[in-house]
């Protein structure tokens, strides 16, 4: 017990300790302060006071980058460094926030407008990262440790290996393509619910990896697969649906989607992994219940192509959105016409283009884009729900004629309105990435050919 150092603060009769297998936080008053014990294992080394010194300082520094809020300097204890914070509410870090049922769409669509916005001006990693021999490694390695740890779930382990060995053949090329094209960068390597905070209403990041670089280093979509994975094991896989979609409209990186079924089950690997290493009963269960989650990511249900249909206001991305909202696991993605329309363009979902997007030319190229991110989605296993007009019966027949290509159940969701009612709607939209007026709502009408008796509707 840290007792030399509780006596170094100044009202040490009101300290409260908090206590990890490789650090102490000493709550006292309105600061904490985190010291790490002088453990050595094969992912850290903070064998001597230099090296703690040094990886206060790491820590300091890489999570003013979230939180300057929080991180407020290095001092010393009775001799020993410790990472001065201030001290926040523990009941508004996202896991008790989420546990308590106040977690919301609004909050995890700040995060990964904020995340996205921190991901590209992150430091591409260094050469070594990120590679698929390091990839390949690091997922292993999980497995040679649970099975230390959990002997009894030998034949569950070697089920699960075997699928990650596969899955890691199967994604080799996209972890070549990802690292080559500089999606390996250096964040914040933890981002579990528990390592998020409401800070004044906002969701901030804090207590990310300082003490290995490799764990730090990685591609982004394994660092959004830590959160959602979370989301998944608190059984909220709508608000995973939620924060994957957002993160999917602020960054388009739905060439992530070929690796991230591989993220989600090495994560929970790692989950399990750290309940296993605490070693108490109640650990072993929950390391248990994250051998089951991984087994149920490895199995994900046949994908489907869903697209809506049409004009503007009519609720095709209220729809949309309650589909994801409702699904029971994370399986589907979800792609924008409006947000993708103003992507071509190098514009930001919630921009204004003064409609200059909105020519033939630029329709046309748009639900060529739709089609493409779709398929590229399907073949990675994900179902797709594409949120976009559809006015034309040709348009609607290319996305079924793909799904018969793909041999994958198509369906099409119309929700319907009156004309006056489209219009209040249209008139009353604020901070979407659909720029649509009444007066281009009147063209909608003209040009809307409406759905065949032949053609698949679903209800919404």
């Amino acid at each position: 017990m840290p007792g030399s150092f509780i006596r170094a603060l100044p009202d040490p009769d009101h300290v409260q300790i908090m206590e990890t297998h490789i650090s102490w936080v000493l709550l006292a008053g309105e600061f904490a302060y985190k010291l790490k014990k002088p453990v050595t294992l094969p992912f850290l080394d903070y064998g001597t006071v230099e090296k703690r010194r040094a990886c206060c300082a790491a820590e300091l520094h890489l999570n003013r980058r979230f939180a300057p809020e929080l991180y407020l300097e290095v001092v010393e204890l009775a001799g020993e460094p410790a990472v001065k914070m201030r001290r926040f509410d523990e009941a508004q870090r996202l896991d008790h926030v989420s546990s308590q049922g106040d977690l919301t769409g609004t909050h995890l669509t700040q995060l990964a407008r904020d995340l996205v916005a921190f991901q590209v001006r992150a430091a591409i990693a260094a050469p070594e990262f990120g590679t698929p021999d390091t990839i390949r490694a690091d997922a292993l390695e999980n497995f040679d440790e649970l099975l230390r740890l959990l002997p009894i779930e030998t034949p569950l382990l070697g089920r699960l290996r075997d699928w990650t060995t596969a899955e890691w053949l199967r994604c080799t090329e996209d972890f070549l393509r990802r690292h080559a094209d500089g999606h390996v960068r250096e964040g914040h390597g933890d981002l579990h619910l528990g390592n998020l905070v409401l800070l004044d209403g906002r969701v901030v990041p804090f207590d990310g990896i300082e003490f290995n670089e490799g764990f730090r280093c990685i591609d982004v979509a394994s660092e959004i697969a830590f959160t959602l994975l979370d989301l998944l094991d608190h059984g909220r896989p709508g608000l995973a649906h939620w924060l994957l979609d957002a993160w999917l409209t602020w960054n388009g990186d739905f060439a992530a989607l070929a690796v991230l079924r591989f993220y989600l089950v090495y994560r929970a690997m790692v989950r399990a992994k750290v309940a296993a290493l605490r070693g108490g009963p109640a650990d072993q269960q929950e390391a248990a219940g994250y051998l089951a989650l991984a087994v149920r990511l490895t199995d994900p249900p046949a994908p489907t192509l869903t697209i809506t249909c049409g004009p503007s206001g009519c609720g095709k991305t209220w729809a949309s959105s309650r589909r994801l909202a409702s699904a029971d696991f994370l399986d589907t993605v979800r792609i924008r016409s409006d947000v993708e329309r103003k992507r071509l363009f190098d514009l930001a979902p919630d921009a204004a283009s003064g409609g200059s997007i909105y020519t033939q030319n630029a329709t046309r190229r748009t639900y060529a884009r739709l089609a493409t991110l779709s398929e590229g989605a399907l073949k990675s296993g994900w179902s797709v729900i594409v949120d976009a007009a559809f006015l034309k019966r040709d348009e609607r027949d290319h996305f079924r004629n793909l799904a018969a290509r793909l041999g994958i159940p198509f369906a099409i969701l119309a929700p319907t309105a009156p004309t006056e009612e489209l219009a209040r709607r249209i008139a009353q939209r604020k901070n979407d990435a659909s720029e649509a007026t009444v007066a281009v709502l009147q063209q909608q009408l003209g040009w809307f050919e409406p759905l065949g008796a032949d053609e698949p509707s679903r209800p919404v």
